[in-house]
């Protein structure tokens, strides 16, 4: 399943919190973008993307790196999403 999830990048955080969880990547793209309008912020200023789980988790739980991936097995990810836009 597809989870959004809070995530500062903060190193000594790794557990991210669960915002939502979503049965297909476009459910969950359009919680992001509720999300975004919500806080009035662009979407980088949230804090806030969306994982692949097969963990047993519920909105509200933690969730460690161990048990998310940034794409489905199998899904292909937009070329942008490869490679950093810095030097």
């Amino acid at each position: 399943m597809f989870a959004l999830i809070y995530d500062e990048h903060d190193l000594a955080k790794p557990r991210k919190y669960v915002l939502s969880l979503h049965d297909t990547r476009e459910t969950a793209e359009i919680a992001l973008e509720n999300r975004k309008k919500e806080l009035n912020r662009k979407i980088q200023d949230c804090y806030t993307r969306i994982v692949w789980t097969e963990a047993k988790i519920k909105e509200g739980e933690y969730i460690s790196p161990d048990q998310f991936v940034n794409w489905h097995p199998g899904e292909v990810a937009p070329y942008g999403e490869m490679y950093s836009d810095e030097d």
